[in-house]
């Protein structure tokens, strides 16, 4: 097992250093620290609570998962951009990021180990370069570090909000107006399996944005930009204004006769300061084709093409545009 070392920079309980650095559950965080696997300063401390000055040298080790055979990597996943410290890959519907003991699937980081990836260790074995996460269904832009360095600038960034990425997806009934919504998110304590705007939960904030409506289904194109990154942070405030993403049963979709394979929303845009350069970077990660069949199926391409340039999309934010965009090769069909 490998040790890691990080330096706290403020005063700050351990459990919620640790966790921003490193990600995972707060339950995962606390039973590392419990079990002995974290030192602050050369001392082993088990109390999740303990209390950072700032200036600490904090060491953990994370415990390897258990063995589980995932099968061949027998896909591609398309790159983005790729230089020495991070890559940029338009991760597609189905996949999920990182291996846990429930997935039997090949994982996005099994797929960067069998390309010889250099790959950061912050987040442990299991989440080699793993900054940030999407969901197994939704699809589009994610980054991954390189290293270490690049790893804690990243997770940085995140916490102070100037990485972040844009949405798509298409809802079932179109929103009454753009704008803001707002609501603690937290474990749905009737499903398990889903969020919920829950007291006690993390702050959440997303802005919506009306893109286009459709004259042959009830659906409207929407944008999304989020301004904290819970789980399933979209899906919940869509619910919250009783609209679903087509496609998304388990939040409440109703199906129509057509199959939907999967939910339609897609990580459209990811920004970020480049962690060695400090250079601002926009990367626009093309629509994949079983959703755009779809949003053909609903809009015009003469549309579609007009709100799905980077700069008009950015612009519904009141967002600045360079139009210096890295944009990633179209998918194949597969």
């Amino acid at each position: 097992m490998k040790k890691e070392s990080l330096t706290s920079r403020e005063a700050e309980r351990l459990d919620r250093f640790l966790h921003r650095h490193i990600g995972g559950s707060r339950n995962q965080v606390e039973q590392l620290v419990k079990k002995g696997f974290v030192t602050v300063d050369g001392r082993t401390v088990t109390k999740a609570g303990h209390r950072l000055k700032g200036g600490e040298k904090v060491e953990y080790t994370l415990p390897p998962e258990p063995a589980v055979e995932r099968g061949k990597v027998d896909f591609d996943v398309p790159v983005i951009y790729e230089d020495d410290d991070i890559l940029v890959v338009n991760k597609p519907s189905g996949l999920v990021v990182h291996p846990a003991p429930s997935v039997k699937e090949p994982t996005l980081v099994d797929w960067l180990k069998a390309r010889g990836v250099n790959l950061s260790t912050i987040s442990g074995e299991e989440r080699h370069g793993i900054v940030h996460r999407i969901d197994k269904e939704t699809s589009g832009a994610l980054v991954v570090a390189k290293n270490n360095a690049a790893h804690e600038k990243l997770s940085r960034q995140l916490q102070e909000k100037t990485m972040g990425r844009y949405y798509l997806a298409l809802v079932d009934y179109p929103l009454k107006a753009s704008g803001i919504v707002e609501g603690p998110i937290g474990r749905n304590p009737a499903n398990r399996l889903k969020m919920g705007i829950v007291a006690g939960g993390k702050e959440a904030k997303t802005r919506f944005e009306k893109l286009l409506t459709s004259r042959k289904f009830p659906w409207e194109l929407v944008g999304a930009k989020l301004y904290t990154g819970r789980t399933h942070q979209i899906r919940v405030h869509l619910g919250k204004l009783g609209r679903h993403i087509v496609g998304d049963s388990l939040y409440g979709f109703k199906s129509p006769k057509d199959k939907i394979e999967r939910f339609l929303l897609h990580a459209y845009i990811l920004y970020l300061n480049h962690p060695t350069t400090g250079k601002t970077m926009q990367f626009l990660a093309p629509i994949p084709q079983d959703m755009e069949i779809w949003l053909e199926r609903c809009f015009t391409k003469e549309k579609l093409d007009e709100i799905l340039d980077p700069c008009s999309f950015l612009g519904r934010f009141d967002d600045h545009c360079d139009r210096l965009f890295h944009e990633g090769d179209k998918p194949s069909e597969r």
